[in-house]
């Protein structure tokens, strides 16, 4: 029940008509508000205004509302000419530039003309809500409200409570875009929020991959959708954003932890800032995007026999995924319960699950020269690429026969160099790592940071909730093992992962 959430007749206002201003005011005119539009810039609020009233009858045309409540919806917008003709609105959410001072200088005119009741809300996506509170003599009133771009398409709204937020004001937001039709996560005011915070290592992960040379973006790009599940790999959801804006984010995340190495900024992103190859804006990033420019595609392993002698070993998932893929593509095998946790036997090579140690390390620590390791995926059933990378001690055979056995389970299989973590290994656990640190620092609950991750950015699952499913302990291990390899903090172990681990209970739990 949205008891707390304002009526529809309360007067909104917004001030900012770029496209997320402009967003914010289509999503409450739309919920049924009277919204007030502000700009600084001259016609820009009514060109905004003219600009929502053609998407409303858009969505008319499309029989995605009526055309009496498109009409209706784009009647409630109106432009504001000065701060003053939002005195008596009920809630003003703030959309412009990101600077502390001028958002300061904006709420303290505003404390000026406006009722006491009326709520501050700030669409800041990277200042501290709890300093753009502090220019105001009662800072009770202000609570951030981040949207996602497209506002009108993404469900995601992230309320944020600076530390002198008053928490009533904060659930009143919160059932207030419940009622708008978003859906609504609790955080704190920390820098990076949930999304821009936990997001960090899905980019900080593969640029370091790349950086060590496992493979080329394309490649990497490949593993991380066809056997991680994501819409987007890094590299391209990178060109997207713009690496001006993304490497920014984390330089402002980085800075704000006092140079925390889990967020420090990628040497290989500033080079393409510094060279003005800030992605498909301006036509090259990691890829090049000229009319005339060939996409080279990811590396692939060329068809191989398949191996003569397949034992698949164990229950696992991945061994389990095996069974069934070879099954349906009536492959004779054998099946054996594992003593260890291994994979598969092919012809003399021994496959292991990645436990964030490198091949060549593992070779080492079992004894098992012809050794081979291999990523996880999201559905083994359903991935269609697997990587998989091998031990420097293995000879010349090994490789074939770990390619020969997943091309015939109907993988494409790419292999990378042999790096520690492989690639969606290493980003989930990453992912898991700094979502279950926000959990432990009291920045949101498991729940809100698995809502925000997936319908902020869209991950194919919550990655505490995934973290879960590989198992928490396993985490642990790939962490420390990754920590161990590299000798930096920036793999630590969480806190709430250790102490899930020694209590034996998931991170949901």
């Amino acid at each position: 029940m949205n008891h707390a959430a304002l009526a529809i007749t309360t007067p909104i206002g917004v001030v900012g008509a770029g496209a997320m201003g402009a967003g914010i005011a289509q999503i409450a005119a739309a919920a049924g508000h009277t919204v007030r539009l502000l700009d600084n810039r001259e016609d820009a609020a009514r060109q905004a205004i003219e600009t929502i009233q053609a998407q409303f009858s858009k969505m008319a045309a499309k029989g995605k509302m009526t055309a009496e409540a498109a009409h209706a919806a784009g009647q409630r917008l109106h432009p504001a000419s000065a701060v003053a003709e939002l005195a008596d609105t009920g809630l003003i959410i703030e959309a412009i530039v990101e600077n502390l001072e001028v958002k300061r200088q904006l709420f303290r005119e505003l404390e000026t003309l406006c009722d006491a009741s009326c709520i501050f809300a700030t669409n800041t996506s990277s200042i501290s809500v709890t300093s753009i509170a502090a220019g105001l003599s009662n800072p009770k009133r202000l609570v951030g409200m981040h949207f996602f771009n497209p506002a009108p398409l993404m469900a995601l709204v992230e309320i944020i409570s600076g530390l002198a937020t008053d928490p009533a004001l904060a659930q009143s937001l919160f059932d207030t875009a419940k009622a708008w039709g978003k859906t609504p996560v609790f955080a704190k005011s920390t820098p990076g929020f949930i999304v821009n915070r936990v997001a960090r290592p899905f980019y900080a992960e593969a640029l370091r991959l790349l950086h060590e040379g496992a493979a080329d973006c394309a490649t990497l790009d490949a593993i991380v959708r066809e056997a991680g599940g994501f819409k987007m790999g890094p590299f391209e959801l990178m060109d997207m954003i713009g690496h001006d804006v993304n490497f920014a984010v984390t330089q402002s995340v980085w800075r704000a932890f006092y140079h925390d190495p889990r967020f420090l900024p990628s040497l290989i992103q500033q080079e393409l800032v510094d060279a003005g190859y800030l992605g498909k804006k301006t036509h090259r990033g990691f890829y090049d995007y000229a009319a005339n420019a060939v996409r080279l595609p990811p590396q692939t392993e060329a068809p191989l026999a398949l191996p003569t002698h397949i034992t698949v070993c164990g229950t696992s998932k991945a061994a389990t995924a095996l069974v069934n893929r070879l099954t349906a593509a009536e492959i004779n095998f054998n099946t054996a319960t594992a003593h260890d946790s291994r994979i598969a036997e092919v012809d003399g090579v021994v496959i292991f699950e990645t436990d964030g140690r490198s091949a060549t390390q593992r070779a080492h620590a079992t004894g098992i020269q012809a050794l081979v390791l291999v990523d996880i995926a999201l559905d083994y059933d359903k991935a269609s690429r697997i990587a998989l990378c091998l031990a420097q001690q293995a000879s010349t055979k090994a490789h074939p026969a770990a390619v020969g056995l997943y091309q015939a389970a109907g993988y494409a299989v790419s292999t990378l160099n042999d790096v520690p973590g492989l690639a969606v290994m290493r980003t989930v656990a990453m992912l898991a790592n700094e979502a279950a640190d926000a959990v432990n620092q009291g920045v949101c609950d498991a729940s809100g940071a698995d809502t925000a991750m997936q319908l902020g950015v869209n991950y194919p699952r919550g990655p505490l909730a995934w973290a879960d499913d590989i198992g928490v302990a396993n985490i642990q291990t790939v962490l420390s093992h990754l920590g161990a390899f590299y000798g930096e903090d920036r793999y630590r172990v969480s806190p709430l992962i250790q102490q899930a681990v020694y209590a034996g209970r998931t991170l949901h739990g």
